[in-house]
């Protein structure tokens, strides 16, 4: 493992019974374990359908997940296991993915929850057109795994700003807290933009930002307080893009293809991004799975990824951005004047 025992990662998820079978072999029944769906079968997410937090606590260890005491569902300490990513098709042909959880308890399953990976509608069908047994772990982890966008200006050691895409392994990128760092690793996939993959823009200015920034959703940023506005009891925070978004000065971009760009170190870091402070790639058990062997292992050692760093424990919880002027309220906290 890492240095910090509590790897955690709450997701928002439904309850299986809120997924059935509106036509189809097995219909009124819920979603299920792979084992037991039928292709073709169609299905209707509830109306009263409302996603829950389920928190969980991973480890490199079997079982990998465990239910965390911080979230709404679950029992504290059950194993969940990632079952199986569903490939679902909506009437106008698009599809998205989902992932089956399910939780077990005493050798037997507990409860099955149902994670879309991109928004579902009421009462519309959707078609099981796919069932991947081994899938599931790998999309997850693409989930945690944060990236940048083609374009976002990455700051050199040098102080030049450099589109990511025209960057290489060995070049040496600013770090708030390390000095110069060679990059270690790059990574580039293109994924559909939505739901859990549709990037975030924070607009030009919003947090003293010299151009719009675009991440992925989980990508965390680094801002110091001069005054502790949020009330968080420090001065320097991490908070989640998405924990920010308010539709206006800080937006999800929902449609159409992403190209995301990920950069390794070896260390995690907190580099500089259109003149913000923003974190690399971190390597831990929540992400190795979506990462070649080739790159993980010789940063993994005997257990685990990255060494635990300080900078991770000022992650701020999303109660603390929940006022509508959370992003103003960051601004001026970290305003010079």
């Amino acid at each position: 493992m890492t240095d910090d025992p509590q790897t955690l990662q709450t997701v928002l998820v439904y309850p299986a019974d809120d997924f059935r079978v509106a036509d189809g072999v097995a219909q009124g029944e819920a979603v299920t374990f792979a084992d037991e769906l039928v292709l073709d079968d169609i299905y209707w997410l509830s109306s009263r359908a409302r996603r829950d937090r389920l928190c969980l606590q991973i480890s490199d260890t079997e079982p990998r997940f465990r239910v965390a005491s911080q979230g709404a569902l679950g029992k504290s300490g059950n194993p969940v296991y990632l079952d199986s990513c569903l490939t679902l098709m909506g009437r106008d042909g698009q599809t998205c993915e989902a992932l089956i959880l399910v939780e077990v308890e005493g050798g037997g399953a507990e409860a099955t929850y149902f994670l879309p990976l991109a928004p579902l509608s009421p009462k519309t069908d959707y078609r099981l057109v796919g069932v991947d047994r081994h899938a599931a772990t790998t999309r997850f982890a693409e989930v945690a795994c944060v990236s940048f966008t083609r374009g976002t200006r990455i700051t050199l050691a040098s102080g030049q700003q450099v589109p990511i895409e025209d960057l290489t392994v060995g070049d040496r990128v600013l770090t708030r807290d390390d000095g110069a760092q060679e990059i270690r690793w790059i990574g580039l996939s293109t994924l559909r933009a939505v739901g859990a993959f549709a990037p975030v823009m924070i607009r030009e200015g919003t947090l003293h930002n010299e151009n719009d920034l675009i991440v992925s959703p989980d990508h965390r940023l680094f801002v110091y307080q001069r005054q502790d506005r949020l009330g968080a009891g420090r001065s320097e925070v991490l908070v989640k893009v998405r924990h920010l978004i308010n539709g206006t000065s800080v937006v999800q971009l929902d449609g159409g293809f992403v190209d995301y760009f990920q950069l390794l170190f070896d260390d995690h870091q907190i580099i500089y991004a259109e003149g913000i402070a923003a974190e690399s790639l971190l390597i831990d058990p929540r992400t190795d799975a979506a990462l070649p062997q080739e790159v993980t292992r010789p940063l993994k050692g005997n257990r685990g990824g990255h060494r635990h760093r300080a900078h991770q424990d000022y992650e701020v919880q999303e109660s603390l951005l929940s006022a509508p002027d959370a992003v103003e309220l960051l601004r001026r906290a970290s305003s010079s004047s």
